[in-house]
């Protein structure tokens, strides 16, 4: 069994994700938000930005026999949620098993969490 970091994937599959066309961003997971509204209130609240890695969570299967990859996307509106998911899944798995030293399965989790409104500039 190859030893990898799970940060060292996240990055990775944070990129996949962001480069599938009508996916406007990721959302973190609730415990990410609130690290960052906590954060934001100690400093300048335009000094902290959460990265878009904070809406990937990468963790070894329980047995050590493969990774599970969660994505959280914020998609597009106008756009096929059922089609951008999988696209970023293919997209993301790809990119995560082209990263391992050695073959290892690979479960990726697409979550749409919202739809972003398009707004007409006038």
């Amino acid at each position: 069994m190859t030893t990898v970091d799970p940060t060292a994937l996240l990055g990775v599959a944070a990129e996949a994700a962001l480069g599938v066309p009508g996916v406007t961003g990721l959302q973190p997971r609730l415990a990410h938000r609130l690290a960052a509204a906590a954060a934001s209130t100690r400093t300048h609240p335009a000094s902290h930005r959460t990265p878009p890695e904070a809406g990937v969570r990468a963790e070894r299967a329980p047995d050590g026999s493969g990774w599970h990859i969660e994505v959280r996307c914020v998609l597009a509106e106008g756009r096929r949620a059922v089609d951008v998911a999988r696209t970023v899944h293919g997209r993301v798995r790809t990119a995560v098993i082209s990263r391992l030293a050695a073959p290892e399965p690979v479960t990726v989790t697409v979550t749409v969490t919202r739809i972003a409104a398009r707004y007409d500039e006038p």
